[in-house]
């Protein structure tokens, strides 16, 4: 049952109030009618682009049709939260072979419950003015479209490298959604392809993971070998994922629209245990306590400490050949993870090979 209000355009025009002063950049609203998005969708799952991402073709049409995912869903408020964390010199890292990337967002705490409580509290304050009303609340935790509602609420364009572009604000940023059963005017969609004749993002990418325009072969994206791969990363990529141990993003740096982007105001994205500036070697030698410890409440603990180990050892076999990078792969030679054994030994190989012994 929808809940009515007298002056949904007043109420339209609070809420975005209301989300500013919860520390969102924009605030957006949206109907529930996906259909171009949804055919998208469909014609990337019908390639395999997902991978092992058995969840992106799991519920159906849940996730393009807002109001079977939550029955009685008339607007979805779609809003950006900005993350990035001031200068963090990300290309002179990435330049930097013994170094360990880390993708911008997961430098600093997990965003889920920092924006999930914010969007509940959103929602509070809509439910003090006009009393109860239908919501759900998502931050990447459910089957949303997300940059299909935020392009639709007016946030900004789907680029050529499949992130929601904003000319003021490039692509750093979180989306959030509130699924509400109230009808609120909606907001007007940017249709306009602002990348132009850019291909930048396309030309960057270290796997060559995108096949055409807006169009991304996860399985060979340096973000899914990385975090969403559960099994060996395919020894024909291991070359080119470089020292990126926890995401990539080669194609925002490239971005010309990133150039307008703002450092996050929140302190809960400012980076922790010096991962933004931290030898490959030295998390190598994490113990898996202290990969738990050190990770709490972040991002970084959705690959574990396994995986974490398999990517860092990647990173180590492109790595320089220096003393510290060859003894932390040694110490890690008789791993009781075959996963993590493959890739050290693949590592001391390339130092071999590269030393012609």
């Amino acid at each position: 049952m929808s809940s009515s209000v007298p002056d949904p355009a007043a109420l339209a025009q609070s809420i975005k109030e209301w989300g500013r002063e919860l520390g969102f950049q924009q605030v957006g609203i949206t109907g529930v009618d996906l259909a171009e998005h949804e055919a998208h969708l469909q014609r990337w799952l019908d390639q395999g682009y997902q991978g092992e991402m058995d969840y992106m073709a799991a519920h159906g049409t849940k996730r393009s049709r807002p109001d079977e995912l939550v029955p009685g869903t008339l607007r979805v408020i779609s809003l950006r939260m900005d993350y990035l964390p001031g200068d963090t010199g990300m290309a002179e890292q990435l330049a930097q072979a013994e170094k360990a990337y880390v993708s911008r967002y997961a430098l600093g705490r997990d965003y889920h419950k920092l924006i999930r409580k914010r969007l509940q509290q959103l929602a509070e304050r809509i439910q003090q003015v006009i009393g109860p009303f239908g919501f759900r609340a998502f931050v990447d935790s459910a089957p949303v479209l997300e940059k299909a509602v935020a392009q639709q609420a007016g946030l900004g364009w789907i680029g050529k490298n499949t992130l929601v572009l904003n000319r003021k604000a490039g692509s750093w940023f979180f989306l959030g959604e509130l699924f509400v059963d109230i009808a609120l005017p909606v907001d007007e969609p940017v249709t306009r392809d602002h990348c132009g004749s850019c291909h930048a993002c396309l030309d960057i990418c270290p796997t060559e993971a995108f096949v055409g325009e807006r169009v991304l072969d996860a399985r060979r994206c340096i973000s899914y070998l990385t975090i969403e791969l559960k099994g060996p990363i395919p020894v024909e990529l291991r070359s080119k994922v470089g020292n990126r141990v926890f995401g990539c993003d080669d194609c925002q740096i490239v971005c010309p629209w990133n150039r307008f982007a703002r450092p996050t105001e929140q302190p809960d994205f400012q980076p922790r245990h010096n991962l933004d500036n931290a030898e490959l070697a030295t998390l190598f030698r994490w113990s898996e306590e202290e990969f738990l410890s050190r990770t709490e409440g972040s991002p970084l603990r959705r690959t574990g400490y396994e995986r974490w180990l398999r990517n860092l050892a990647v990173g180590l076999g492109n790595a320089p050949s220096s003393i510290p990078v060859l003894e932390a792969l040694e110490a890690r030679r008789e791993h009781p993870s075959e996963l993590v054994r493959e890739h050290v030994e693949w590592a001391l190989a390339q130092h071999r090979l590269r030393s012609g012994a």
